[in-house]
C-alpha cells in the first residue's frame, strides 16, 4: 500500500526537546523550516502535494462505493472497469 501524503511538509515538525529550546531562544534563532531552493520549487511541491491528496480521496471514495456494493455484484464492477480500459 502506498504511503499517505500529507500537506504539512512545509511546516517545522518540532519534537519535545526541540519545544523547550525554543522556551529558551529569545532572540527566534531557532526557527527552521522546511525551505527550497526557488520560490517555484516550494510551489510546485506544495501544488503535486495538493493532487497526490486528491488522488488519494478519489481512491479511498472508491474503495468505500466498492466496499458498500454487493460482494456478487463487486465482481462484475471491476469486470467492467478493466473492459473500459
Amino acid at each position: 500500500m502506498h504511503s499517505r501524503v500529507t500537506s504539512d511538509f512545509l511546516v517545522a515538525q518540532p519534537s519535545f526537546v526541540s519545544g523547550i529550546a525554543r522556551l529558551l531562544d529569545l532572540y527566534g534563532l531557532y526557527d527552521a523550516y522546511n525551505t527550497s531552493r526557488a520560490a517555484g520549487e516550494a510551489d510546485y511541491k506544495a501544488l503535486l502535494s495538493d493532487w497526490c491528496i486528491v488522488g488519494q480521496d478519489i481512491q479511498d471514495a472508491m474503495t468505500a462505493f466498492e466496499c458498500s456494493l454487493p460482494p456478487e455484484s463487486r465482481k462484475s464492477a471491476q469486470i467492467e472497469l478493466f473492459a473500459a480500459r
